[in-house]
């Protein structure tokens, strides 16, 4: 093995599990780029591994991939915008992939409609804190009280936890089946390339390349 080859540092991607990884890796391969090793589905590994481009991948948490970029333990990320909002972590936001696309709104019955516009003091269920806290207080300049929650959000409104929620919505049917709607939209969202702030220095041209050949294959 010569020299050269030796020096070329491994560039690693952190991809959030699920339909984000799949898709990443279907747009990976239009430009070149597979990891056979990944296709096993019995495989137990955390870390997989094409040699011949000197890349690894592992899979991820959404909510903990901004972190691993931003700590360089992966160079270079893919995941939901609402994703990038929430966590805020410092790393380069350099491509809008294009696809997972959905809207963060403000859902709720109807009749909360109202309480949006005249700036009272309201309830807002959201996994979402962050993202609920600028909207409001940021672009609304409205008070209110945020609820964190982890599971289904619809729920909140419902069973009188809060007045509305922020969450993402697709295709709005499960608002619709339990007689909530979308009342404003905060912003849209899709899937997202991040990058280490340290890796889009030491390893442009690499980055570069490869930002260049994704969005030819968009």
């Amino acid at each position: 093995m010569n020299r050269q080859t030796e020096e070329i540092r491994y560039l690693t991607f952190a991809l959030g599990k699920g339909r984000l990884a799949s898709k990443t890796l279907e747009l990976l391969e239009q430009i070149g780029i597979t990891c056979e090793e990944m296709k096993d589905k019995s495989s137990r590994k955390l870390i997989f591994v094409n040699e011949d481009l000197k890349l690894k991948f592992f899979l991820a948490k959404g909510p903990d991939v901004p972190t691993y970029v931003e700590y360089g333990a992966a160079d270079i990320g893919v995941v939901g915008s609402d994703t990038i909002l929430e966590e805020n972590r410092r790393v380069y936001e350099v491509l809008d992939l294009g696809f997972g696309k959905c809207r963060m709104c403000v859902c709720g019955p109807a009749s909360a409609r109202e309480l949006l516009q005249h700036h009272e003091m309201i309830r807002v269920a959201s996994k979402y804190p962050k993202i609920a806290k600028d909207y409001f207080y940021n672009q609304k300049h409205q008070t209110v009280d945020i609820i964190k929650l982890n599971g289904s959000v619809e729920l909140g409104p419902i069973v009188g936890l809060s007045d509305v929620i922020v969450d993402i919505v697709e295709t709005g049917s499960t608002l619709k089946e339990n007689g909530l709607e979308v009342l404003e939209e905060i912003c849209p969202l899709s899937a997202r390339m991040i990058v280490n702030q340290v890796s889009m220095k030491m390893e442009a041209q690499r980055i570069k390349k490869l930002l260049q050949a994704l969005k030819e294959a968009k």
